[in-house]
């Protein structure tokens, strides 16, 4: 197997290899270009987005700065919005449901280091370069969950549909649908009533009809802009 094989299914891996590095080198690249975009150039994000992600839903949007380590091994859904600052280390697969929400600041960390010392440490190659080994764990969020400002998902965490983080969880084993959860490690607080649920669903459509109507404000100011520019003919 290559490392990169063995990287997606869960085994330990060597990730100074050369075509992981060469990939991780894309995307960082890609990732260096939206961030310095400008907010009047909503075609171009949409474009680097996705080339950045392996699947990219309708109307998904992330502010800038965005970080991933490959990105074609995230998927989102449709109307995913992430707010800034957000970064996915996807070393394994990361899957992202319609209608999610991440606020600023959150963190999706697939990666996971041997828990025994042995394991982790530095090796040599036989030309004296140095590499150490990891495996990754895939992290699954489903529809309509909402992730609170500067949230962290680790390895092999499913977040069920519907589900609320509060701001500054981590997430370290799976959370149900339907759920309010907060804290360090994250716990269920309450169940959602469903009005409160269809609330949350009813302001994420709103946030993404805002987001269209602002892009077309854009459009059209562009538009006036280049006619009174260009003088009577």
């Amino acid at each position: 197997m290559t490392e990169r094989e063995k990287m997606l299914a869960g085994r330990l891996y060597d990730p100074t290899d050369k075509e992981l590095a060469a990939l991780r080198i894309k995307v960082r690249r890609l990732c260096e270009r939206y961030n310095s975009s400008s907010c009047e150039e909503p075609e171009l994000r949409e474009k680097l987005l996705h080339e950045i992600l392996g699947t990219c839903g309708e109307d998904a949007y992330m502010e800038p700065d965005i970080r991933f380590d490959y990105g074609c091994n995230t998927h989102t859904g449709r109307n995913f919005y992430a707010n800034y600052n957000c970064v996915i280390l996807d070393v394994a697969q990361v899957k992202i449901g319609d209608d999610v929400m991440f606020g600023p600041n959150v963190t999706i960390a697939t990666p996971v280091h041997p828990l025994l010392a042995r394991e982790r440490k530095m090796r040599t190659r036989p030309d004296g370069s140095k590499y150490d080994l990891e495996y990754g764990k895939p992290i699954t969020i489903e529809d309509g969950v909402w992730l609170a400002a500067g949230v962290t998902v680790t390895g092999g965490v499913t977040i069920g549909k519907g589900a609320v983080i509060g701001a500054g969880s981590v997430v370290p084993r799976d959370i149900p649908a339907g759920v309010v959860a907060a804290g360090v490690p994250c716990k269920v607080i309450r169940k959602l009533a469903r009005t409160f649920v269809r609330a949350i669903a009813l302001l994420r459509y709103f946030t993404s009809f805002c987001r269209i109507c602002s892009s077309l404000w854009r459009r059209q100011s562009d538009c006036a802009d280049r006619a009174s520019t260009a003088g009577p003919c």
